[in-house]
């Protein structure tokens, strides 16, 4: 072996053998990396033959191993550029930023791969398998395949230890009290149409009605920051998987019941009156459209059309102790008057072209065999009646928390939205490589340490998790070897001014390592 590295075997706990580059300085011996673990004769001569290139590499350039990347020396750099060859440009200094994310988030006692799989569902999603190659072209990071599948197989004998981490930095580092949370759905669906044990068509968010999919239960805190998740079959009923996901939560942060803020998706009689006989405090979304005409009547004659007034209603005869709060808004007034007049243009043109089969709100089907279809008076109507009115349904009496409030914490729940839209575009978490059960659910685990990291960032800086990504991407490392002498320098690109204040707000220190 040349210079002062060497390359040493240790057999594990589980018999594997981990092999590792260490620095000799004089008596003393330090670790430098650790390159893998071996548990066949192929895979170790993988790994050795690995160690020796990266042995190779950098067993005469010392400073490479400090905390920081090494700044190469401007009196000695013309002249290494004279005989210079440029051998590779890696992104070590983006990863180096996401594993301190990560730490920042509690995850630093998982196996590092885990973070790796995590950090780059927000570099690049891809396959496990196009992850690994990912590693290795932008990093310089390397898991043997095989290895890499087996310990992912045991990633969801971490759950716990994940989301206990999540509520902890929400709690410690977001000063978050847990009063209220919110809770969203929805579905990941698969390309294909045949089921799995776990993968069944049901009521798709993606308009994939005819295909297998699974559904996912998120709770974030009222910033958006995720703290825990579960995953369903899916013909699941949304509303039948809020109070499981809510129970083990507040087992996990054992203090007062939080408040329980969801949409209108989740409202069903009995999963209000099942969260009021657990002692919940629950704010849900309220199906206007669907309550008894006299009540709309109610709402009709009561409440004022002037921007922001609102009127509380007892609701208590359809759910115990409940009570329905309607606000009217301008704007919203008239959005929902431009949607509903295009419905009865639509409805009229087509009755009046004799194309009434086309779907269109206000047709109905009529008794007259003349006529087969007719226009829905009644429920034009009932529609008129709720424009520009929006309803929230709460157990939460008015003497402990104003209309006003409730109101207002029911639109925070866009914050959960927009963690599932994250997931679903920038973090691709739609698991369309994996069948069982065990394999979606450890996906779906690394989704949620992707979620955990990229939602960190967001609400630290302020600034969209696509820009985030950007940022760090530009600033890489170019590895020049000397032809002369063997000597590997490496130079990185200076960070940019919002590069340095997106770490400062992360709290990652300029050069982390």
């Amino acid at each position: 072996m040349r210079g002062d590295l060497t390359i040493r075997t240790v057999k594990t706990a589980s018999g594997a053998t981990a092999v590792q580059v260490v620095q000799n300085k004089g008596k003393q011996r330090s670790f430098l990396k650790h390159i893998g673990s071996a548990h066949t004769e192929h895979d170790l001569e993988l790994l050795m033959a690995e160690a020796r290139q990266y042995a190779e590499a950098h067993c005469r350039q010392p400073n490479l191993f400090a905390e920081t990347l090494p700044e190469p020396s401007s009196s000695t750099l013309p002249n290494v550029l004279a005989h210079a060859k440029l051998v590779g440009v890696t992104h070590q200094f983006a990863r180096r930023v996401l594993l301190a994310c990560a730490r920042k988030c509690g995850l630093g006692n998982l196996h590092e791969l885990y973070l790796d799989l995590a950090l780059m569902r927000i570099i690049e999603p891809a396959s496990k398998l196009k992850t690994l190659e990912l590693l290795e072209r932008y990093f310089s990071v390397r898991y043997i395949e095989r290895t890499a599948y087996r310990m992912l197989a045991k990633l969801i004998e971490h759950q716990a230890t994940i989301e206990n981490a999540a509520i902890q930095t929400a709690r410690d580092d977001m000063q978050e009290m847990f009063s209220f949370v919110l809770y969203d759905v929805t579905t990941l669906y698969f390309e294909s149409f045949k089921e799995y044990e776990f993968q069944k068509p049901g009521f798709s968010k993606d308009n994939k009605p005819m295909q297998p999919q699974i559904v996912v239960g998120l709770i974030t805190t009222r910033s958006g920051f995720p703290v825990m998740h579960e995953v369903f079959e899916g013909n699941t009923f949304e509303g039948h998987t809020m109070l499981a996901v809510v129970k083990r939560f507040q087992e996990r942060v054992g203090e007062t019941k939080p408040v329980i803020v969801a949409d209108a998706a989740m409202l069903s009689k009995t999963n209000m009156q099942e969260l009021e006989n657990e002692g919940y405090c629950y704010i849900v979304g309220a199906r206007l459209a669907n309550t008894a005409a006299g009540f709309i009547n109610l709402i009709d004659r009561t409440l004022p059309r002037t921007d922001k007034a609102m009127r509380r209603f007892d609701y208590g005869h359809a759910v115990k102790n409940a009570a329905m709060i309607c606000e009217f808004s301008d704007a919203r007034y008239k959005k929902d008057r431009r949607e509903f007049d295009k419905q009865v243009k639509r409805a009229l043109d087509l009755l009046e072209r004799n194309e009434p089969g086309r779907r269109a709100k206000f047709v109905k089907k009529s008794k007259e065999k003349n006529k087969p279809f007719i226009f829905d008076t009644a429920l034009q109507a009932k529609t008129e009646k709720l424009l520009g009115v929006k309803g929230f349904v709460t157990n939460i009496p008015e003497e402990t928390m104003s209309n006003a409030d409730v109101i207002s914490y029911y639109r925070d729940l866009w914050h959960v939205e927009q963690a599932f839209r994250m997931s679903k575009s920038d973090l691709q978490a739609r698991p369309i490589f994996h069948r069982t059960q065990d394999s979606i659910r450890a996906h779906m685990l690394i989704c949620f340490m992707g979620l955990m990291m990229g939602k960190y960032m967001e609400i630290k800086t302020g600034l969209s998790l696509r820009k985030i990504r950007e940022e760090l991407w530009k600033v890489h490392e170019a590895q020049i070897v000397d032809q002369r002498t063997g000597e590997v320098h490496v130079m990185q690109v200076e960070t940019s001014e919002l590069t340095n204040s997106l770490l400062e707000k992360i709290g990652v220190s300029e050069h982390p390592h």
